[in-house]
């Protein structure tokens, strides 16, 4: 299936690549969530290429807990927390937000 221009791609199962652009936003997750995160895994994504690339990441966060980030990471490389959607569960899929 092709991906639009500025659309987001097929929900994918999170690789290596994916779970460290995580973990270098975990602490800003748990400050704008108010919690602290024992588990933080990320389960699945989606990609929309912008000015750089924003992924929408299912993160499980413990038992049936799980997160949405919209992480933008900038042409330069940059990562940044751009928004965060909780709490989700394991069946909520990822859209965009």
């Amino acid at each position: 299936m092709a991906t639009l221009c500025g659309g987001t791609s097929p929900s994918k199962d999170a690789d290596e690549k994916i779970q460290k652009i995580c973990d270098s936003v975990k602490h800003h997750a748990e400050a704008k969530s108010g919690k602290n995160f024992e588990i933080f895994k990320a389960v699945s994504y989606t990609s929309q290429v912008v000015a750089g690339t924003n992924y929408f990441v299912k993160v499980h966060t413990g038992g049936d807990e799980h997160i949405h980030l919209r992480i933008h990471v900038k042409l330069g490389g940059e990562i940044e927390l751009a928004a965060i959607q909780h709490p989700k569960s394991a069946q909520d899929p990822i859209a965009y937000f």
